[in-house]
């Protein structure tokens, strides 16, 4: 059985394996590992992206896919979140995609048979956006290895950040943060953001999450934008080679303009694209169990 809960847990080889994987059926590859099967997708977060990439990749491998929606269910009569995906194993399932707001939720899911894929927990973990990332970098630049890219925006809150950060560093990036000081998390190398901009392979921009701020932020929308937003200005200053990326969705007018969305460098709905590939890789992987 194979789960897939965060990717501190995978060595580099089994992270590899994934991308290549992901890559091949970005090239063109066909699986029919899902033939026959039908595939729990339980979101108790909101999702667009990640969500409806899983159910592409789930169809493409030839697999159904039962949706389920937590504001019609049992779990409004006080059922369990176990005994709620429990059920899914019980009618037949045979892997569940799992989004909470907890982190670590699978700690609550042991005494399932049936694998478990994570769309993200809480602050902690996002293992296929991370994936996705990995692969639109690796199309673009043909290595990790001496890399920099700089995280801005709200890191503290982002499963995001934190999953990419540790998993980049192991692959031979140079990762740095920048942002508000209220977004700031120790043990994080920090940098200017316009001295990012100047210096950094990769900006990856990131929302202010605003429904995990436990106030008010202290920056209105307008500073924010002028001191971290990305503009045409900050685009031109950047490297030739370097790229923009966001795990999405993006607040235009607050972390990156309008006009900086689909530009040149830009590389945004590429990750998107991205996702169905890597979500195809993972889900194959759970089924078959290699």
């Amino acid at each position: 059985m194979k789960n897939l809960f965060n990717l501190s847990s995978l060595s580099l080889d089994e992270i590899n394996a994934i991308l290549n994987r992901a890559q091949e059926f970005a090239d063109g590859a066909v699986s029919d590992a899902g033939k026959g099967k039908v595939i729990g997708s339980l979101f108790f977060e909101p999702s667009t992206r990640t969500q409806n990439s899983y159910t592409m990749a789930c169809y493409k491998l030839g697999a159904n896919v039962i949706t389920f929606n937590s504001e019609v269910s049992s779990m409004k009569k006080g059922e369990t979140f176990y005994d709620t995906v429990k059920v899914f194993e019980e009618i037949g399932c045979s892997a569940v995609i799992i989004r909470d707001k907890q982190n670590e939720y699978w700690n609550q899911l042991k005494g399932l048979k049936m694998p478990v894929v994570s769309g993200g927990d809480g602050t902690g973990n996002h293992p296929t956006q991370s994936l996705l990332d990995l692969l639109t970098i690796k199309q673009e630049f043909g290595k990790f290895e001496g890399l920099k890219i700089c995280i801005v925006g709200d890191v503290i809150h982002s499963r995001v950040a934190h999953t990419n950060i540790e998993v980049m560093e192991r692959l031979g990036m140079e990762v740095y943060t920048s942002g508000p000081e209220e977004f700031r998390e120790d043990g994080f190398k920090y940098i200017d953001f316009d001295t990012a901009v100047k210096e950094m392979d990769v900006i990856m921009l990131l929302r202010i999450q605003h429904e995990r701020l436990s106030s008010e932020m202290v920056m209105s929308k307008e500073e924010y934008n002028k001191l971290y937003g990305l503009n045409a200005e900050r685009v031109r200053a950047m490297k030739p080679h370097a790229i923009i990326m966001h795990p999405a969705p993006f607040n235009r007018g607050v972390e990156i303009n309008d006009d900086c969305v689909e530009c040149e460098k830009s590389r945004i709905f590429k990750q998107m694209h991205n996702g169905v590939f890597v979500r195809m890789a993972v889900v194959e992987r759970a089924l078959i169990g290699e």
